[in-house]
């Protein structure tokens, strides 16, 4: 299901004894644009502590005001601590993966590592299943990951080939294999009143220091494109037609998670 991240902000997190918060940011990695934390502040369960929670411990989809877990208060409080004012090196996560028991999604074939969704069992690579191997060959080797928070790029400026379209209003997130499909462009004074969407597939750079993504796309193709409505759902008619649109290949036509 495809669902924007600004409907996961401040959503319930459910224990499997209780409630332990609520999602406050989204750690993705800016290499395959996959969520790998959800930032969960305990509130007044365990008031000032703010908890990474990796999406292997979601207990199936995403529910419309929560989203439960397959972990116990107790695992919760025990976790390993995170300070969010800095960034997550490489080695808090793998304590923090040690601790859970979950494979290293930066160590296999798959956007997950070595398993096509986070949360099942390890599955064999298929011959000729190539979908994510650069994207796991590219994080291998430890240092510190390519961790960006949802919530900062937010407002980020979006160039097209030719030009200035707008800044990011928000993402449209993937709650299976919890990949960024689409980034929501707000196209503010140039063509007043409408958002386009792309897809992290089709950026050709985006520059941290001056917080501005570069789209492999004209200003004209996008404002041709097929409009995005607020509120409406993310059918696979419009993906596709978005999809044909740009010439481009559909992700889920690729096999291997996508």
């Amino acid at each position: 299901m495809l669902r924007a991240a600004s409907e996961l902000k401040n959503i319930a997190i459910a224990a499997t004894d209780g409630e332990i918060g609520s999602v406050k940011d989204l750690y993705f990695d800016d290499m395959s644009w996959t969520v790998r934390y959800l930032v969960v502040d305990t509130g007044s369960w365990r008031p000032g502590r703010q908890v990474l929670i990796s999406p292997h411990s979601v207990a199936g989809q995403p529910e419309a005001d929560r989203i439960r877990v397959s972990l116990t208060r107790e695992q919760v409080e025990n976790s390993p601590p995170i300070d969010t004012d800095k960034p997550v090196n490489r080695q808090r996560e793998i304590s923090l993966s040690q601790y859970d028991q979950y494979p290293y999604y930066w160590e296999g074939a798959y956007r997950w590592g070595p398993v096509v969704y986070p949360g099942v069992p390890i599955t064999p690579l298929p011959a000729g299943a190539m979908a994510d191997q650069v994207v796991a060959g590219a994080l291998d080797g430890g240092g510190d990951p390519h961790l960006r928070s949802v919530r900062d790029i937010n407002e980020y400026s979006i160039a097209a080939n030719d030009g200035d379209i707008g800044h990011v209003e928000d993402f449209v997130i993937d709650d299976r294999a919890w990949a960024i499909r689409y980034i929501i462009v707000d196209t503010g004074n140039w063509w007043p009143g409408k958002k386009v969407v792309t897809s992290p597939e089709w950026i050709q750079e985006v520059s941290w220091a001056d917080s501005r993504v570069y789209v492999d796309l004209s200003r004209e193709e996008l404002n041709a494109a097929p409009e995005y409505v607020p509120g409406q759902p993310f059918e696979r008619g419009y993906e596709t037609r978005l999809f044909e649109h740009h010439n481009r290949r559909k992700y889920w036509e690729r096999g291997a998670g996508g």
